[in-house]
């Protein structure tokens, strides 16, 4: 009979699985729990998505990253972020007073960058994003870009409207995963107005280099819906993406 401390160690069936995503997938258990391991991950996951949520955003960070082109800072009518997480209706109105800071020009495309739910994300990505797009999109016309505080999606707009242009992109923290908590996104909206749907726009989501989409590839993107919205004058569901970058067609 063979001694059993001569045997070579059980093969973890579910290691090769694990390393191909960040789902939490063959946790094991112990008893009718998780192993510890997997239980402080996961409760350091959830803490990291909380501050995410959270933590102050700095306009600051981005005007200085920005510092050669014109900004505008303004917020939303939602005072603080405990009223915007429990109004999510006040999140997506421009402040009354901040109307006079956005002035039409002979501009065509308003790039607003936007806390969201996730200001880490907004720090990291949003200055190497703009930079890559700028790069890329060629004689488009840009408005000074708005930094806009405790802001939602559909604040973009009413500054898309009040500058007057043919296309905002509102580049916004998403909302924190328990394997992403700074994961950038990017809203493409043709012929901004109040009272625009979700259906009306093009999303890039999980701009996040480390794991997600690099910010070059997802400012390649952008740029290829930006010029097909022009040709078709529409975004959203009618607008689909047939660009031919191999990333996004995996």
């Amino acid at each position: 009979m063979t001694d059993s401390a001569s045997k070579p160690p059980a093969v973890d069936p579910w290691r090769r699985l694990r390393s191909a995503t960040p789902a939490r997938i063959g946790l094991g258990r112990c008893g009718p729990g998780l192993p510890t391991r997997a239980l402080l991950e996961f409760q350091l996951a959830h803490a990291r998505a909380r501050d995410a949520v959270h933590e102050a955003f700095d306009p600051g960070r981005i005007v200085a990253g920005l510092n050669d082109r014109q900004t505008r800072v303004v917020s939303s009518c939602a005072p603080d972020r405990q009223t915007y997480l429990q109004r999510p209706d006040l999140g997506r109105r421009l402040k009354e007073a901040d109307a006079g800071l956005l002035t039409p020009r002979d501009y065509e495309v308003a790039f607003v960058v936007a806390d969201g739910l996730s200001s880490p994300a907004v720090h990291a990505h949003a200055v190497p994003m703009l930079r890559a797009t700028f790069d890329r999109i060629g004689d488009w016309r840009v408005a000074p870009i708005v930094i806009a505080c405790q802001a939602r999606v559909a604040l973009g707009d009413a500054i898309g409207a009040l500058l007057g242009v043919e296309l905002v992109a509102v580049l916004i923290g998403e909302r924190p995963g328990l394997s992403a908590p700074d994961s950038l996104g990017v809203y493409v909206t043709w012929n901004p107005r109040p009272g625009r749907q979700d259906s009306e726009r093009n999303c890039i989501s999980n701009i996040r280099p480390a794991t997600g989409l690099t910010c070059e590839l997802a400012a390649s993107r952008l740029a290829w819906l930006m010029n097909a919205a022009r040709r078709q004058r529409l975004t959203g569901v009618s607008l689909k993406d047939s660009s031919s970058l191999p990333a996004l067609q995996e």
